[in-house]
């Protein structure tokens, strides 16, 4: 507003004074100043105050006496002498006349016809005539104004414009706003004001009259401000009076910028109240406008990025003006971006040995102290450029390329400087225009390379700019734009738009010029590692480069060999884990299995070896070697564990398509399998879930693949227990010295058994303290003495601690533990020959686990361990065939092949011959399991006469009998020893019945003794299966396995009282009236005889069933008779006995008993004489029993 720039402002010394009310300060003002704040002054020394303090009568006295000498108070007090309220009533009126009137100017009663000139009528009227001639002429602009809905207009006012009467008219009105406020609103008045000429001084004098308003005047006219105030002469006006007023308050300049971004509106205002701001401590980082302009583009409002976005974007649109907000910004921003160019930068490029001598003494060095103002005008000048479309001049361009090729210190500063500046290189590849300016950026690009190394060891930082340099350009050479693009976002910390077809150029550059992929690869290999890299390092890492490289299969096209920099950089690991770690071993892995390509199968990495391997595990185990400090973190462990693990799964998966390629990577030997404590490790790293990211879930995934014996349901619970709240109480109470017992006293105390019992179970308790680590230097001990517990008169409680320890070793270091329990429970050397087991041996025949002392059998918690280490090799012995299929998969499509020579339309059976051979296999070794378990739950003189039948397997496996090899104890009652065992034999047979049906109905068809019918139907609750399968066994032509069907079901419906069970009952009973009419003679006694008290269980479970029995009991019993009949034997009396105790059952009661006993007496004096009346009898007797049960029941 250049209509008031002669006009003398109120300062803003003057202001702050009639803020406070200092009067001291306001009788230093000059007559000039003074006079423009006179309306408030005299209506405070004239009103009656407030505030009746002796202070401000002193300062009234001296506001009087500053007022005395001035002639021009005379009129204002004239002014205050009207008679406002009659005053403001005529302007009421004439408000509603022309509203009435529709806002023309007709009449008027606040001004009658004018003779003359507003201007001349102003000076000739009195005091009263002036307040009338201002509120006419200021009421008709604010009905305008209100008239116009937004639209700005200029109103020619020759009361406002007169430079002569300029200060009258402001003191009129002021003295109106104070003595009118409900007519005359201040936030109205200050709109009206914006336009007229000169509406900014005289706006500037209200407020200065009127202190208390400034921030409510500023609050309006922002909100009713436009969005794009430089858009329009209504925002330009607006802007420069907020601009005046803070000018007038300096110390509210900032509140008003804040009102600015709130409301987003008047841009331009807060970008000038920004150039306009004189901080009282200069910032040497970073100026004023580069934090605002920065906090806008970049801040997360993304209505404020928008608004500003739009600001910048007109303002380029029309032509360059001096006095425009924006070219006094950018300029401003030159000028700051000039000031820290080093002194020494130009245009002119030098040669080779220019730039090294020129290097050496400082040439484009960017002082330590700009580096960091430097990097938030890079960022400032990215976001203008990117997010709100800033187009650079020529002037701009040239000084910003100067600036990002300029070389800082070697700071972390400077290390963050360049990586800017690279990436804003590559951001916009349009400031480089010039062949001189893109040999300037090669050069650059040189010196970071060549100076990289020095910046990361000088800086301290581990993320430097040569990662980002090496990941560029594999990009490039991959043709991964998409990927650069993210990386420089990322990098600037802002979402920019780049076209992928502006890399072109600098493509070109990188992979001709700069990084060809050979020179890419040599590079990244001489890259040193990062050292403790975790997850807290952030930036792009050399890990970054490497991974792309592996994946763009670059090292093996240029043969150049990798292995031993991923080794180095998995053992230079910790916590947190570093989430590029998990992908970059996946890629490893692939490319050691996968060529690069199909025409050189050769072209692939190199393994880890085994001898490295061994040396990151070498002391892992806590008291392993004495040393209790590790070499290697735990999280390096993890990793080669991880490493190994997903190399075996990615090898046995691509078995087949390695084997088409003629190649055949080693896999790592059991042997070294056998040295790494698996289980133990993954203990490690459940307890750093956390820190481990998703390494732990990973691992457990591959180790329920390929090691399935790790990961037993018992085993998690278990270690529940060992790690759980109770045996962290009871490890507080351990005293300081732990190792208070040696092994070799531990070795020593078993010797003794039993005279040392009680110091055994001293050592016992005192290491069921200990933690599972802790505990592992006694494992050797304690299961080499195993076999000595089973001498007669060892407490019971010693081997329950013993079993508990076990259990507890069992979480740390199963493998291992499984091995040396199996060698020490076998027979002593004198009754077998005795054979130290492998790892490998076992997996192959989980049956050993079996052949061990015949006392185990009758010691529970002995037999408990031997079950648990049963159950584990019978998985590991599925997953060891499993994967040994896969492996040799090839071998068997070589013998396809050749013995297919010459012949066609031959299927391709093997695989599947070779599949159904291991799970026949599987299937045998679970069944002989069970088997052997079963008749281990005979009593012992049972188990010795089915021995001596030939039928046992459970002899054939554990060898011989032993002298004195009798238990010692009853076998009898039901806290025996046998019942314990039997107990925890169904357990596991329970679990393994679930865990594969098949198995039980393999068992059942296989059959076993009818003696343990009771305890496995009643111990083992998965058993219920078997009515699943049991008609399909009563199909079975063996007449054995028939009868094993009948009475399994016996006891089944007993057990089990349920629909299905009745429905297969019934059909057991119809099966036996069909085998009735075509068994033999012979065959029909040794059918009917076990199968006969069956009927009683069918009856007694299911009463329905009594006539379908009832008849089939007549029908065996006539047949009988009839063939005893055919041998002159009179035996109609049984036939009328059997006919009367079907008819009338409840007239046996009474004399049931007798009968039943003579029936048994007959049948004991008749038994060696003829089977038919053996059977006949026993068909009485089988009568008597299902009346007797059902009236029983009745």
């Amino acid at each position: 507003m250049s209509d008031s720039a002669g006009l003398q402002f109120v300062s803003s010394y003057a202001f702050e004074a009639m803020q406070k009310v200092d009067v001291v300060r306001l009788a230093a003002l000059s007559d000039p100043e003074l006079r423009l704040l006179l309306p408030c002054l005299v209506r405070m020394a004239l009103c009656a105050p407030a505030d009746q303090s002796q202070a401000w009568a002193q300062d009234k006295k001296l506001i009087l006496r500053l007022l005395s000498g001035v002639e021009a108070v005379n009129s204002i007090v004239a002014l205050l002498s009207v008679d406002f309220h009659a005053l403001e009533q005529d302007a009421r009126k004439e408000q509603q006349l022309r509203h009435k009137a529709g806002g023309s100017n007709g009449e008027s009663i606040l001004v009658s016809q004018l003779q003359h000139g507003l201007t001349l009528e102003f000076e000739h009227s009195d005091p009263l005539r002036r307040l009338r001639l201002a509120l006419s002429e200021l009421l008709a602009i604010m009905n305008k104004v209100t008239d116009s809905n937004g639209e700005f207009f200029m109103k020619s006012s020759e009361l406002f414009e007169s430079p002569v009467y300029l200060e009258e008219v402001a003191d009129v009105l002021c003295i109106l706003q104070a003595e009118l406020p409900s007519l005359l609103p201040i936030i109205d008045v200050a709109e009206a004001l914006l336009h007229v000429r000169n509406g900014d001084w005289f706006l500037c004098l209200l407020v200065a009259n009127v202190p208390d308003s400034f921030n409510e005047v500023c609050r309006g006219l922002i909100k009713n401000g436009e969005r794009q105030d430089e858009e329009s002469m209504g925002g330009r006006r607006r802007t420069e009076a907020l601009r005046q007023l803070c000018q007038m308050n300096p110390s509210q300049a900032l509140n008003i910028r804040a009102m600015v971004v709130e409301e987003c509106h008047l841009p331009g205002l807060g970008v000038a109240l920004t150039l306009d701001y004189k901080p009282d401590t200069a910032d040497d980082a970073v100026s004023p406008l580069v934090s605002y302009v920065s906090g806008l583009l970049l801040g997360t409002n993304g209505k404020v990025r928008t608004w500003f976005s739009m600001f910048i974007r007109n303002g380029q649109q029309r032509k360059r003006e001096s006095s425009s907000v924006l070219w006094q910004m950018r300029r401003q921003l030159l000028l700051e971006l000039v000031a820290i160019l080093p002194r020494s930068r130009s245009t002119h490029v030098p040669n080779d040995s220019e730039s090294d001598a020129e290097s050496s003494s400082g040439y484009s060095g960017l002082r330590e102290e700009h580096v960091v103002k430097a990097s938030a005008l890079l960022r400032l000048y990215c976001a203008l450029m990117g997010i709100a479309g800033l187009r650079p001049t020529d002037e701009e361009a040239e000084q910003l390329l100067q600036l990002m090729t300029s070389r800082p210190p070697a700071t972390p500063a400077g290390v963050r400087f360049v990586s800017l500046s690279f990436c804003k290189l590559l951001a916009f590849p349009t400031l480089v225009s010039t062949p001189e300016q893109e040999q300037l950026m090669v050069m650059w690009l040189s010196w970071m390379i060549k100076e990289e190394e020095y910046f990361e060891s000088a800086a301290g930082v581990a993320a430097s700019f040569g990662e980002m340099l090496l990941l560029v350009a594999m990009y490039f050479h991959s043709n991964q734009l998409s990927a650069i693009i993210e990386l420089v976002c990322s990098t600037l910390g802002m979402k920019i738009a780049i076209k992928p077809s502006s890399l072109s150029k600098m493509k070109t550059i990188f992979t001709q010029e700069i990084f060809t992929e050979q020179v890419v690869t040599a590079h990244a290999v001489r890259v040193a590692v990062t050292n403790n890299l975790s997850a807290n390092i952030t930036g792009f890492l050399p890990i970054h480069c490497i991974y792309q490289l592996l994946r763009s299969r670059a090292f093996t096209k240029h043969k150049v060999s990798i292995k031993d920099w991923i080794y180095r950089q998995l053992c230079e690991t910790s916590t947190p884990l570093h989430t590029q770690l998990l992908p970059l071993i996946d890629v490893y892995i692939n490319s050691i299995l996968t060529p690069a390509s199909k025409a050189n199968p050769e072209a692939t990495n190199q393994p880890i070896t085994e001898q490295e391997i061994l040396a990151v595990f070498l002391g892992s185990a806590p008291g392993e070697g004495g040393r209790g400090r590790q070499r290697y973190s735990i999280t390096t462990q993890l990793l080669i564990l991880y490493y190994i693990l997903s190399y075996e799964e990615a090898l046995l998966v691509s078995t087949k398509a390695l084997a088409l390629m003629q190649r055949k990577p080693r896999s790592y030997s059991a042997t070294l399998m056998d040295q790494i404590p698996i289980k133990y490790l993954i203990t490690q790293a459940q307890g750093l879930q956390q820190e481990l990211g998703g390494l732990h879930s990973a691992l457990l995934r591959l180790l329920a693949t390929n090691y399935p014996h790790l990961c037993m349901v018992e085993d998690w619970v278990c270690e529940e227990e060992v790690t759980g709240t109770l045996p962290l109480l009871r490890r507080m109470l351990l005293p300081s010295n732990t190792c208070r017992y040696s092994q070799s006293q531990l070795h020593e105390a078993f010797q003794k058994l039993p005279s040392s019992g009680p110091r055994l179970m001293r050592i016992l308790e005192h290491l069921t303290l200990l933690s599972a680590g802790d505990l592992m230097p006694y494992a050797e001990a304690l299961t080499g003495s195993m076999t000595l517990l089973l001498q007669p008169g060892v407490p019971r409680r010693i081997l329950q601690t013993l079993n508990k320890l076990w259990m507890v070793l069992n979480t740390v270091m199963p493998r291992r533990l499984w091995v040396m329990t199996v060698n020490a429970l076998q027979p002593s050397a004198k009754m077998a020959r005795q054979q130290t087991y492998s790892q490998n041996d076992l997996m192959v025949d989980p049956l050993i686990v079996l052949r061990c002392h015949r006392r185990v059998y009758r010691c529970p918690p002995l037999m408990d361990i031997v079950l648990h280490m049963l159950n584990g090799y019978l998985l590991a012995s599925k997953a060891y065939l499993n994967s040994h299929l896969k492996e040799t998969a090839d071998l068997d499509r070589q013998s396809q092949t050749i013995s297919n020579l010459g012949l066609t339309g031959q299927p391709d059976t093997p695989e599947v011959t070779r599949e159904e051979l291991k799970n026949a296999l599987l299937a045998a070794q679970d069944s002989a399991a069970v088997q052997i378990l079963l008749e281990v739950c005979l009593p012992s003189s049972e188990g010795q006469q089915l021995g001596s039948e030939g039928e046992s397997l459970l002899s054939s496996v554990r060898g011989p009998a032993e002298p004195g090899g009798g238990d010692g104890e009853p076998e009898g009652g039901l806290l025996s020893d046998l019942r314990e065992v039997q107990c925890l034999i169904c357990c596991l047979l329970h679990q393994m019945f679930i865990a594969d049906p098949n198995i039980a109905k393999l068992v059942h068809f296989q059959g076993y003794p009818q003696a343990l019918l009771p305890l496995t139907v009643a111990g083992i609750p998965s058993i219920h299966i078997c009515l699943d399968f049991i008609p399909e066994l009563l199909a079975q032509p063996q007449l054995e396995k028939q009868i094993f069907a009948i009475q399994l079901l016996s006891h089944l419906c007993t057990q089990y009282a349920l629909p299905k069970s009745l429905s297969v009952a019934r059909l057991a009973v119809s099966v036996m009236a069909t085998l009735l009419t075509v068994l033999t003679r012979a065959k029909r006694f040794s059918f009917f005889m076990p199968t006969l008290p069956c009927l009683v269980a069918f009856c007694q479970a299911f009463p329905p069933l009594y006539d379908d029995v009832s008849a089939l009991l007549v029908q065996v019993g006539q047949v009988c008779a009839s063939d005893v009949a055919t041998k002159a034997r009179d035996i109609d009396p049984l036939i009328a006995r059997l006919q009367y105790l079907k008819q009338k059952p409840q007239e046996v009661l009474g004399a049931g008993a007798s009968k039943l006993s003579l029936s048994q007496r007959t049948a004991e004096q008749l038994g060696g004489a003829d089977s038919d009346v053996q059977l006949c009898y026993r068909i009485e007797a089988t009568f008597m029993d299902i009346i007797s049960t059902s009236l029983h029941g009745l």
